[in-house]
C-alpha cells in the first residue's frame, strides 16, 4: 500500500506541475543521460553493488514492483521536473530461479500467446515477420512484468508524463529489448497513446533474438531512440551461444535449391557433392537440435516446477541469436585492464556496473 501511496503523490505532483507539454528526450546517445541511468540502476543492489557510484540527484524512485515470474522486478523513477520517467528492469540476481530465465534459451516465435497462469494470458507481437524469434526465458519474464508495468504507465500518462526511458542492465537489458518492441506494438495497434515517446538504454544487454527480430527492432528504433551499451571486455553481450544453419538464411539464397541441383549432377560428381554438402550442414543442424533439447525441452521442466500454471510455448527451430540494435562500445584499453584485470575465477569482473561507469565517464 505504501508503494501505491508514494506513486499517487508523484502523479499528483506531475499533474499540478505541468501546465503544458514540451519534449525533453532527444534522439541520439547522451553520455550524461546514460551515466545518470547507471546511478539509478546501481541502487538495485547493496553498498557493494553500487560502490563508487553516486546516487542520482535527478531521479527519485516512485514505485517498486513485487517479485513476479522468474524472480523479475521493475521500478519507476521520475525526474524532478516530473517530465520524464524511467522504467528500470532488474537484471539477474543470485537466486537460481533468476538464472533459469537466462538458461531457458530456446527460441519462440516473436508473435503469439503464452498462458502464464490460469488468469494471465500474455498476448504479444514483437515483430511482424513470421520468421522472427526471441529468447523464451526473457519473453516469459516480460509477460509477467508487462502485466504490472502497463497500469502504471497508464496512470503516469493520465498525470501528464509522456516521455519514458526504458532501462536495463544484463538480463534487464535483454528484457528491455523485448519490452521496447512490445510497447511499440501496443502503440501501433492503438492500445497505447501515439504521443508517448520511448527511448531505450540497454546496458550489457545479451542477444535477445534472431536476425529477423533484430531487423524489425532496429527499423522501429532507428534515428537514435535505442542503444545497447557494451564493455568490450564483457562476455555477457556475447550470450546466448549462436548457431547458424542453412535454414536461418532469407528464403532467396543459394542453399535452398542445393540438394535439387546436386541430384542433377552425374555420378560420381553427384556423390562427391552430396557428401561435401552433408558434411558442411549436418553438424550445425545437429548442434541446433541439441541446444534446443537442453535449453528448451529440459530447461522447461525446471520452469514448470517454478511456474506451475504456465503452458510451455512451441519452439522456433533455431538458435541463431544475433547482436541487436545500435551499439555504443565502451572500449577497454590498457588503463582499463590495469584497474580491472582479467580473471579466471571472477567471471563477472567486466560485467559489473563499476567497469561500465568507469568507461562511460571516459567517453568523449
Amino acid at each position: 500500500m505504501r508503494q501505491f501511496y508514494l506513486l499517487s503523490l508523484f502523479l499528483t505532483a506531475c499533474f499540478i506541475g505541468r501546465a503544458g507539454y514540451s519534449q525533453n528526450l532527444k534522439p541520439g546517445f547522451d553520455k550524461e543521460e546514460y551515466i545518470e541511468l547507471l546511478k539509478i540502476y546501481s541502487r538495485w543492489g547493496d553498498s557493494t553493488f553500487y560502490a563508487g557510484i553516486a546516487q542520482s540527484e535527478t531521479y527519485t524512485r516512485a514505485y517498486g514492483s513485487p517479485t513476479v515470474g522468474l524472480e523479475n522486478r521493475w521500478e519507476l523513477h521520475v525526474n524532478k521536473a516530473h517530465s520524464v520517467a524511467v522504467i528500470s528492469i532488474r537484471g539477474t540476481t543470485a537466486d537460481p530461479v533468476s538464472w533459469l530465465a537466462n538458461f531457458y534459451a530456446a527460441m519462440v516465435p516473436a508473435k503469439g500467446s503464452i498462458q502464464l497462469t490460469h488468469n494471465l494470458n500474455f498476448n504479444y507481437q514483437l515483430a511482424t515477420n513470421p520468421r522472427a524469434a526471441v529468447h523464451a526465458g526473457w519473453l516469459i519474464s516480460l509477460g509477467f512484468l508487462a502485466n504490472d508495468i502497463l497500469p502504471r504507465l497508464d496512470s503516469c500518462y493520465r498525470a501528464g508524463i509522456k516521455e519514458y526511458i526504458i532501462l536495463g542492465h544484463s538480463q534487464g537489458g535483454a528484457i528491455a529489448y523485448l519490452l521496447t518492441s512490445h510497447l511499440y506494438n501496443l502503440q501501433d495497434t492503438g492500445k497505447l497513446p501515439a504521443d508517448i515517446r520511448f527511448k531505450t538504454y540497454c546496458s550489457a544487454g545479451p542477444k535477445p533474438g534472431n536476425l529477423y527480430y533484430a531487423y524489425e527492432y532496429e527499423s522501429r528504433t532507428q534515428g537514435g531512440w535505442a542503444f545497447n551499451v557494451v564493455n568490450s571486455a564483457d562476455w555477457v553481450p556475447e550470450f546466448p551461444i549462436s548457431i547458424q544453419t542453412v535454414n536461418d538464411f532469407n528464403l532467396t539464397n543459394p542453399f535452398i535449391n542445393a540438394k535439387a541441383g546436386i541430384k542433377k549432377q552425374k555420378f560420381p560428381r553427384r556423390a562427391a557433392l552430396h557428401y561435401v554438402y552433408k558434411q558442411l550442414t549436418k553438424h550445425t543442424l545437429k548442434a541446433q537440435k541439441r541446444y534446443q533439447q537442453y535449453l528448451g525441452t529440459k530447461a522447461s521442466k525446471f520452469v514448470k516446477s517454478q511456474l506451475k500454471e504456465i503452458q510451455i510455448p512451441t519452439y522456433y527451430n533455431s538458435n541463431h541469436y544475433v547482436r541487436t540494435g545500435a551499439f555504443i562500445v565502451l572500449l577497454a584499453d590498457e588503463a582499463y585492464y590495469q584497474q580491472f584485470p582479467e580473471s579466471k575465477t571472477k567471471v563477472f569482473t567486466h560485467h559489473m556496473l563499476q567497469p561500465y561507469y568507469y568507461l562511460a565517464q571516459k567517453l568523449k
